[in-house]
């Protein structure tokens, strides 16, 4: 039998958490982030430099992954870790939000989601089962179970249809789960907190979901253009319900400041595309802030991005060059932003992590929103 899936916690700092996940494929030190590598890739990364900036664990999706190249046709070829070369921890998403974002002509009902696909029109159908299928199909550590991520803002009798629906689909991704045998393979199975912007709502969704047995627990429906202080205090609502020994990841979140203030309320896991995406469109995320490289400011400047960092395209090109890429629409300027903004998003997972662990958290919090506001070195 594989060693089974845990958590533990090795530090606390007010309500800030440190941590370590254990999955069949190594340790995840949280708090987190997760680089996004919807199908099966971090764009415009190599497998290896993700690894070399320091993460633990990165993300697939169901919905993108079951309609290219095919869950059954990753399976044949090994895997998504052989597939993708990427040998550490692999989450994936359900797919949930996806259908709802993204498909076409979708219908729910209780059994789950028919939809043509966003691709070629090709009609498929997503039950709790079958999210649960792919994933295990894909291999991956950690998956989450299907879910209605109900759009805001929203009536909240809405809301609660799509919560009270996603605890049913949660009882049931849980039985599939077992079925496939995911706990005996030391997998992890997360189960989803949803309520909209309705406390009430997320503290039925936290309580329900604590009571049944998952490995950890997941706040979604968030994120999706919510006021900041509206999704802090969902947090705050969910925080004293949620099992202090199961990790909780908070989907699709987001910016350097959500990831710190989400950590000061007890989140261990984050991903988002944000990184990633703004290193394609010229922006880089540093330890004084974002720079952006469409700016002329930039056309004459031979310092580095920043030459303190382990990253070698923050610290060997100059803003100059990269700039030149940007403005003249080189794959390397997308390149080189994106590995410089992963880079940074670890760094500062890195030193979250080291500051819980001596107790000195608010301080980091406090230096690290200082040097952002103060542009230091940019």
């Amino acid at each position: 039998m594989t060693q089974p899936f845990s958590f533990r916690l090795l530090a606390t700092d007010g309500r800030a958490r440190r941590g370590e996940i254990v999955t069949p494929h190594g340790v995840v030190r949280t708090p987190a982030f997760m680089p996004v590598g919807t199908l099966g890739t971090v764009k415009a990364m190599f497998m290896d430099d993700v690894k070399a900036t320091g993460a633990d664990v990165v993300l697939g999706n169901t919905y993108h992954l079951m309609l290219r190249p095919g869950a059954e046709r990753v399976a044949a070829l090994g895997g998504l870790h052989k597939f993708s070369t990427w040998d550490k921890t692999i989450l994936t998403d359900s797919g949930g939000f996806q259908v709802m974002s993204l498909a076409q002509l979708r219908k729910m009902d209780e059994r789950g989601v028919t939809f043509q696909s966003h691709i070629d029109g090709s009609r498929h159908e997503l039950t709790p089962e079958r999210s649960i299928e792919i994933q295990g199909l894909l291999g991956s550590d950690i998956q989450m179970q299907l879910d209605e991520c109900v759009r805001l803002p929203a009536e909240p009798k809405e809301v609660e249809r799509g919560m009270q629906l996603s605890l049913r689909w949660a009882e049931r991704s849980r039985r599939q789960f077992e079925a496939m045998g995911g706990p005996e393979k030391g997998q992890g199975l997360y189960g989803i907190v949803q309520g909209g912007d309705v406390p009430s709502l997320r503290e039925v969704s936290a309580r329900e979901l604590s009571a049944m047995p998952f490995e950890g627990y997941s706040v979604g429906g968030l994120a999706v253009g919510e006021p900041q202080a509206v999704m802090l205090k969902m947090i705050d609502v969910v925080d004293p319900i949620l099992p202090r020994d199961k990790p909780r990841y908070l989907m699709g979140v987001g910016t350097p400041d959500d990831i710190i203030e989400s950590v000061a309320r007890g989140i261990d896991q984050f991903d988002c595309v944000m990184p990633t995406r703004a290193g394609r469109h010229g922006l880089a995320y540093t330890r004084f802030g974002k720079l952006n490289f469409k700016n002329a400011r930039h056309m004459d400047d031979p310092r580095p991005i920043d030459p303190t960092s382990d990253c070698p395209a923050a610290r060997d090109y100059s803003r100059a060059y990269i700039h030149h890429l940007v403005r003249t629409g080189e794959a390397l300027g997308a390149m080189l932003l994106t590995w410089v903004n992963v880079a940074y998003y670890q760094s500062l997972m890195q030193g979250i992590r080291d500051a819980i662990e001596a107790g000195r958290f608010e301080e980091f919090k406090a230096e690290t929103k200082a040097a952002w506001a103060r542009g230091e070195n940019g």
